[in-house]
């Protein structure tokens, strides 16, 4: 095997390691990435891996449109990885392909961002500011506790307790009820919001907990609507397709799995946990919320290099 494989094979092994490290279930990308390196070594490439290697890879295979795809984005961060090792690496370009139909990567915001988006949502609607607010109170419930969207939209007022701090979760995604703590923080911000809906909708028409300006349950269009209006303003709708309030999901998930890293904490038994908060009943389906960023990949490298695996 000559010098390239050899290290490509070295990297590969590395980076597989340190997805699975934070919690992915990478299995097939894996694969992928094994398959390529095959394909490296029966074609006798001697590096450094171009754009036009990657591409002919998977334009080789007898994948579908979209299996193409997700090895082509496997193959983009793995290159982004081995960068780091080899400088000749080339940054492989997402729109080499024809768009597919897999979902598109979440949009993780940093705290700065976030900031914006939440100030961005008492501008929404100058003249009636209780849709502000109530969008406010939305986004930040979303993103302290990784709620579903549509979870945080059936909620009634009989399942928020505002002494406790607990919600009560019902007709999830599985079809299980649960019971999720909130932060102190998050409990001021819902009691300070039930207050000045119940003064600006003294009669509402439903028991729902966020309520629109008529007194219905606010529905999911509306939320749409207003968190693009609320993106917009804050300069946030970067995306092809913008940001979703599901992303708020996905930095949680990634936000909790960063602070475990950094108290050096024992992040793989503490998934099962993450899990049970987000209300998945397997550990696979938790790892699809587990999305690398810098941060998260940093801590989770320092501690590879270490050789504390990830746990304290």
């Amino acid at each position: 095997m000559s010098d390239f494989p050899r290290m490509l094979a070295k990297r590969i092994q590395g980076f597989v390691q340190l997805r699975l490290s934070l919690g992915y279930g990478f299995h097939r990308e894996a694969a992928f990435l094994r398959a390529f390196l095959r394909y490296v070594e029966e074609g006798g490439h001697d590096g450094p891996l171009t754009q036009d290697l990657a591409l002919a890879h998977v334009l080789a295979s007898s994948a579908s449109a979209d299996g193409r795809a997700r090895r082509w984005a496997t193959l983009r961060r793995f290159a982004e990885y081995l960068a780091v090792y080899d400088p000749r690496t080339a940054t492989l370009d997402p729109r080499a392909l024809p768009p597919s139909r897999v979902i598109p990567p979440p949009r993780i915001l940093n705290h700065e961002e976030l900031s914006r988006l939440m100030l961005a949502t008492r501008d929404i609607s100058t003249l009636r500011p209780q849709r502000g607010r109530t969008l406010e109170t939305l986004v930040g419930l979303l993103a302290s506790t990784g709620l579903r969207s549509g979870e945080a939209l059936r909620l009634d007022r009989s399942d928020v307790d505002l002494v406790e701090g607990v919600l009560q979760v019902r007709k999830t995604k599985f079809r299980k009820d649960r019971l999720v703590p909130v932060h102190a923080t998050t409990r001021d911000a819902l009691r300070a919001y039930a207050r000045e809906r119940d003064v600006a909708c003294p009669e509402p028409k439903c028991p729902a907990f966020f309520v629109s300006l008529r007194g219905n349950r606010l529905s999911s269009a509306a939320l749409y609507v207003a968190f693009h209006q609320a993106c917009s303003l804050a300069g946030l709708d970067l995306t092809p397709k913008g940001l979703r309030p599901h992303d708020l999901r996905h930095r949680f998930a990634v936000v909790r799995l960063a602070e475990w890293h950094r108290q050096k904490l024992d992040v793989q038994a503490l998934l099962p946990v993450l899990a049970t908060y987000l209300g998945h009943v397997s550990y696979s389906e938790t790892a699809y919320y587990v999305t690398g960023t810098a941060e998260l990949l940093g801590f989770a490298a320092e501690r590879a290099f270490l050789g504390d695996g990830g746990a304290s």
